[in-house]
């Protein structure tokens, strides 16, 4: 890897007609088949920082709150700060003998120092590989074999889970970030790493087809596939919701994006701070999802925008900002949720609070395709008003991508339940070693998404389930988000989840797995009538679990084969 330093101007030549470039590398006749590689054309996302640092350098680009940075020096940096960590950065992982196309790891979770780092690792052309600290150790280590990373970075608190599969594959830490702890024995501080390395722009051909980070997806089912993401996917991502977090603002540059959910190992890295830095503003940073340190971020950060992830926190947080009415939230003008409808009810209460009528943006999408299907309850209202929370209306999908929904044949549906296929330019390039996964993926020339869907007759979509989370009860289809929506509308119900089991009688019978909330005492005929009365009766669960928690990832998703597995023999024991 050639770190040979630019100029001043970002440029890989002089400004005055010295060291001009190779005239035999400047493709101006071919028409077709060329690639962007030239520093002044090319899309790569460690190129975000830089060009931001000529039209906002002073401005804060990141801040994190309490928790979510290890050194102090990293609580609030500038984009003129960004652009200089992530080129120390990709001059310390050279130093280090890495190359472009080397994989570096992180097992981590918010962070200033880890974010940044991506850039860093995409500014010297290698490949991020964020790994979910929360995986079993064997997957762990499965990935691990399977990505053969160069260098790892790994945050202090997190190192116990991480130590057993460094152990079993030989890799070692390169840096820690120092939060919750110093550095892992061996291994230098986020800081160190970056001590004494120069701040210009390392100088590496890079192409907006290359990847910069694997994904891995949840791997519920089997070991997870990582989902290879380029730095063009990144980029028309990160604009394409620029363009809904800065609604209602006088500037697009105003923005200021609050999140706490996941974003090193998740997909929103490239939706939310992404999309914020692309738009000139500001993104501030939360270790981990918890009403009350969001409600406190929105009031003191002046947020202007919430991504806030599933239904449930969005009611969570509602009752946190109810309950302490002191909190000025008047900046804020849009939250985007995803995962499940919002009742109509609990937007009311939530513009309430806030003072106006929020922009509220429902979200449908996947690792391997993030150009979303769109839902905004103000531009349907009806719709949602006699559908939600019970139906999930994702909407439209945006301008970006093409869906349609097709049955086994790949032929077109409509009125009934198909699966939702896509094609769009925010596209996984495929599954990381796994091409029988790649092409089955994208059989039929569309990109088979898993997910079930349908489409009403004003051209609506709407998210039946999971194919692997529908209920084959009595010869009937049950979507088991439709019976969770329901459930989570009873007063004593905290979380729900909804799962088949295997009954004598009807095949695989609706079972509900349910939380109650704190200080009730609900009783299962009771949660059970109260279904009856909103479902259908193929639909109504034939018995209720009560559990203390529900065994999740950190992005919120129900692990529903560890559900299966705990329950399979409820009906027959």
């Amino acid at each position: 890897m050639s770190v040979t330093s630019s100029d001043t101007t970002g440029l890989p030549f002089a400004p005055h007609g010295s060291d001009l470039p190779d005239a035999s590398r400047i493709d101006v006749e071919t028409l077709r088949g060329r690639r962007a590689v030239n520093r002044w054309e090319r899309t790569a996302l460690g190129d975000v920082f830089e060009r931001l640092t000529w039209s906002y350098p002073d401005q804060v680009a990141v801040a994190g709150r309490p928790g979510a940075y290890g050194d102090e020096r990293f609580a609030a940096v500038t984009y003129r700060e960004a652009d200089e960590t992530a080129n120390r950065l990709a001059h310390a992982l050279a130093a280090a003998g890495l190359e472009p196309g080397d994989r570096v790891l992180l097992v981590c979770e918010n962070s200033i120092e880890a974010y940044l780092a991506k850039f860093g690792i995409a500014k010297a052309g290698m490949v991020a590989v964020p790994l979910n600290p929360n995986l079993a150790p064997d997957v762990l280590e499965h990935l691990i074999r399977l990505t053969e990373p160069r260098f790892a970075l790994v945050d202090a608190e997190l190192w116990p889970r991480a130590e057993a599969p460094f152990a079993a594959t030989g890799l070692t830490v390169g840096a820690t970030i120092t939060v919750g702890g110093g550095a892992v024995a061996g291994s230098r501080t986020f800081t160190e790493l970056l001590d004494g390395q120069p701040t210009t722009e390392p100088d590496v051909e890079i192409h907006g087809d290359d990847i910069f980070q694997l994904l891995f997806t949840s791997g519920t089912t089997a070991m997870p596939k990582g989902v290879m993401l380029s730095h063009t996917y990144a980029h028309l991502a990160g604009m394409n919701f620029a363009l809904s977090l800065s609604r209602g603002l006088p500037h697009e540059a105003d923005l200021r994006l609050v999140t706490f959910l996941p974003l090193i190992y998740h997909i929103g890295d490239v939706l939310f701070p992404l999309g914020a830095m692309l738009a000139g503003g500001t993104v501030i940073i939360g270790r981990r999802p918890a009403p009350g340190p969001v409600a406190d971020a929105l009031a003191e950060e002046r947020a202007t925008a919430l991504w806030a992830g599933s239904p449930q926190f969005v009611a969570a947080l509602t009752a946190e900002l109810e309950s302490r009415p002191e909190l000025d939230l008047t900046s804020l003008t849009t939250l985007v949720y995803g995962w499940g409808a919002l009742s109509p009810g609990l937007l009311e209460n939530l513009d309430a609070r806030v003072g106006h009528e929020l922009v509220t943006l429902g979200i449908f999408g996947q690792t391997e395709a993030i150009a979303c299907h769109r839902f905004w309850p103000t531009r349907w209202p009806q719709v949602h008003r006699r559908s939600a929370p019970a139906v999930n209306y994702v909407g439209v999908p945006s301008p970006l991508l093409a869906s349609d929904v097709v049955d086994e044949l790949g032929e077109p549906v409509r009125g009934e339940p198909g699966e939702a296929v896509y094609r769009s330019p925010i596209m996984t390039a495929g599954y990381y070693r796994n091409p029988e996964a790649t092409a089955e993926a994208f059989r039929g020339g569309w990109f088979h998404s898993g997910d079930s869907a349908t489409v009403d007759g004003d051209g609506l979509r709407i998210m039946v389930d999971r194919y692997k989370d529908i209920v084959k009860s009595g010869g009937e289809n049950v979507s088991s988000m439709r019976v969770e929506a329901v459930l989570q509308e009873h007063p004593d119900v905290l979380r729900a989840a909804v799962i088949g089991l295997a009954h004598d009688r009807w095949g695989e019978a609706v079972t509900a797995v349910v939380v109650p909330r704190p200080g009730t005492s609900p009783v299962e005929a009771d949660v059970i009538a109260f279904c009856k009365e909103r479902l259908a009766g193929f639909e109504t669960p034939k018995a209720i679990v009560f559990a203390d928690a529900l065994p999740e990832t950190v992005g919120g998703k129900v692990l529903k084969y560890k559900l299966r597995a705990a329950h399979a023999g409820h009906y027959t024991s």
